[in-house]
């Protein structure tokens, strides 16, 4: 028997995509699923291609009182509705949480796994990073970890995908006549991501990151993530991508490459691209990140760091190439 895997928030655009890892991974066995507006449909009601094996399993209401033995639970729901509920999960069953709730939340690991991995394996709870820290972090890393750029002077640029803010969306401002053919920036000065990747720079660099910048913006796609970054540094470009090919040299998603990437490249997949490009003459450093927002920035991550913390080889159930054109 495989190890037994349950999502919460099923109905959603991060939980059907840990379904669909889920349902092609080679040790996990999905027996639960649970989502609010599809409860007591059966799951191939709600996705018509899933396979035949999971057709007949029927989603239910959430209630972490009645979960059936599992190993292991997803949990994909909005920032706010996850931290009451999950305190009530036993113990003994993991949980990688793909909200907002427990970010730097004692008791749960910071689960930025290119990164850190070892600080995740073998722990049993672990907060996803949200979908522009991902970009974002992994791009930074190397440089603050090689010291080549200032933590406290840090400007980040970033588009994502509709399907970024969730089915739900908010508002109608995430409907197709008010997204299609627009650009929007949003978030501004005290978007939810912030206080992550503060930390996060903090922690890599061992400075201040008070004057980190980061401003978002909502572009008619579907998926991905771009962050352009601008840092101040005396590094070349080939000193950046020196440190990101050695910080990364055992890392199996993360691509660093000459070329400034595109959100193409990840679609569908759990990889993450970063490039460089610096001008010592002026101090100016610029790292480019790219990953799928459902992928490397929700689902993907969390089945990475899912894989780490049940001691399994990182890349079972990732190993995909992405979808192309």
């Amino acid at each position: 028997m495989g190890i037994r895997v349950g999502i919460v928030g099923i109905s959603g655009f991060g939980g059907g995509e840990a379904l669909r890892l889920i349902a092609g991974h080679p040790s996990f066995e999905l027996v639960y699923a649970a989502g609010e507006g599809s409860a007591g449909c059966r799951l191939i009601d709600r996705y018509p291609g899933v396979p035949h094996k999971l057709a007949g399993l029927m989603i239910e209401k959430w209630d972490p009182e009645t979960l059936p033995e599992l190993d292991l639970l997803f949990a994909s729901l909005p920032t706010g509705a996850s931290a009451e509920a999950l305190s009530r999960v036993r113990e003994e069953v993991k949980i990688v949480d793909i909200g907002g709730d427990h970010r730097y939340v004692d008791g749960w690991t910071y689960g930025l796994a290119d990164v850190w991995p070892d600080r995740i394996r073998g722990q049993s709870r672990v907060a996803n990073p949200g979908c522009f820290p991902a970009a974002t972090l992994n791009a930074l890393a190397p440089l603050l970890a090689g010291k080549l750029i200032e933590p406290d002077n840090i400007v980040i640029d970033s588009k994502t995908g509709i399907s970024g803010a969730g089915r739900g969306g908010g508002d109608s401002k995430f409907g197709y006549a008010e997204s299609n053919e627009n650009l929007q920036p949003y978030g501004l000065l005290k978007h939810v991501h912030m206080p992550e990747m503060t930390t996060t720079i903090e922690r890599l660099s061992g400075g201040s990151a008070s004057g980190l910048v980061f401003t978002p913006h909502l572009v008619p796609m579907t998926r991905g993530v771009l962050v352009t970054i601008y840092c101040r540094g005396n590094a070349t470009t080939r000193q950046c991508v020196d440190a990101a090919q050695s910080f990364y040299a055992d890392r199996p998603f993360v691509r660093v490459t000459d070329r400034p990437p595109q959100t193409k490249w990840a679609t569908g997949s759990n990889l993450s691209f970063v490039s460089y490009a610096a001008d010592p003459e002026r101090r100016l450093v610029i790292a480019m990140g790219v990953v799928d927002n459902l992928g490397k920035g929700a689902a993907g991550q969390a089945v990475q760091n899912a894989n780490l913390i049940c001691g399994l080889s990182e890349t079972a159930g990732l190993d995909l190439p992405p979808v192309w054109p």
